[in-house]
């Protein structure tokens, strides 16, 4: 019976080798498969390329020449950044603005440009493009996680992982923002920052939070230092208590390096208090400084804007790459029809 039991258990371990050994040939036979088919499209695309070499490149080369013909014409343009700090959530009222400047810009508005930064007709028909992005900083997302875990109890800090903090954080949570203005005219940028910061800071909603923070800031700031000279004053006393007791105390006296004295243990205390609330201070001190205002200037627009030399902004790069696609889709279309003519004679036949 043993025998029959042993046999019967082999077979099953044959069989289930024999399964696993097909399962395995066939998940090879696919990625080879896969494999095949995709260097076949890659020699069909070179091959496209090389019977279409001549008709690629002269579509790049005129495209390139038409491009190069508009930027020769166009007007140099310059380009100044802003770096700015926002505070109390106001990042996306300052990249509406942005938009809204931006806007004027494509609509020609020199009028209300003008009015706007207080600038003459000229700087502001100059004026070619309003632009904000955040400064990405994994640093930002971190410390934004750690106040919100301090700032709410434990049982919800568990239900809310990093990784959702993470997906939800958006590009106005970041702290530092980046806005570039660009112009044909150099020295136009200075004149800029003083409308794009007021817009903001002039906001009543945004002047009474900061008003309303200030307060509590400077009220917790007070709070604070006066218990901290309570605990310097608790701290006097009781260096006193311990000199009258030192005094008491014969001269066989033995130290306890325990530190189980009442008043040792007391000092302790006393102690790791006031460097708990110097701690606290020296941030409530860095909070009146970072959200003394609505919006910071991290860096302000430089006196003279540098000239506008990237590849990608380039007319004649654009114009070429634009000819070069443009004639790939063109001979695309043309293998597309005769395809589709080829299919209608063979059904014809049929």
């Amino acid at each position: 019976m043993s025998n029959q039991t042993k046999n019967n258990e082999e077979v099953d371990l044959g069989s289930l080798f024999t399964i696993i050994g097909r399962g395995f040939t066939k998940f090879f036979g696919f990625l080879g498969s896969l494999l095949n088919r995709l260097f076949d499209f890659i020699i069909q695309i070179l091959l496209f390329l090389k019977k279409n070499i001549l008709k690629l490149g002269l579509a790049t080369i005129v495209g390139g020449l038409i491009g190069f013909a508009f930027e020769f014409k166009a007007e140099t343009k310059y380009e100044a950044n802003l770096y700015v700090k926002p505070n109390f959530s106001s990042s996306r009222q300052l990249y509406n603005n942005i938009k809204f400047y931006n806007d004027l810009v494509k609509q020609k508005n020199s009028e209300l440009l003008k009015t706007t930064f207080n600038i003459s007709e000229t700087d502001a028909a100059s004026l070619k493009n309003f632009q904000i992005n955040p400064v990405v900083n994994e640093n930002d997302i971190l410390t934004s996680f750690d106040d919100l875990t301090q700032s709410i109890d434990t049982t919800t800090v568990k239900s809310y992982s990093y990784a959702k903090f993470k997906a939800a954080f958006t590009k106005f949570d970041y702290k530092v923002h980046e806005i570039i203005v660009s112009s044909t005219q150099k020295d136009v940028f200075p004149k800029l920052s003083e409308a794009i910061i007021s817009s903001i800071v002039n906001n009543d909603y945004f002047k009474t939070l900061k008003k309303i923070n200030k307060k509590n800031l400077l009220r917790t700031d007070a709070l604070l230092r006066k218990n901290l000279q309570q605990t310097d004053s608790l701290h006097t006393i009781y260096k006193k208590v311990l000199l009258e007791e030192a005094k008491k105390t014969n001269s066989g006296t033995t130290i306890d390096l325990g530190g189980s004295s009442p008043s040792i243990n007391k000092e302790l205390e006393l102690f790791n208090t006031n460097s708990k609330l110097n701690e606290d201070l020296i941030k409530v001190n860095e909070k009146l400084s970072e959200k003394s205002e609505v919006i910071n200037i991290v860096s302000n627009f430089q006196s003279v804007g540098h000239k506008v030399k990237d590849i990608q902004k380039n007319k004649g790069f654009q114009y070429a790459l634009l000819g070069f696609i443009s004639m790939i889709l063109f001979l695309l279309a043309i293998k597309l029809n005769t395809f589709l003519e080829n299919y209608r004679k063979r059904d014809i036949k049929l």
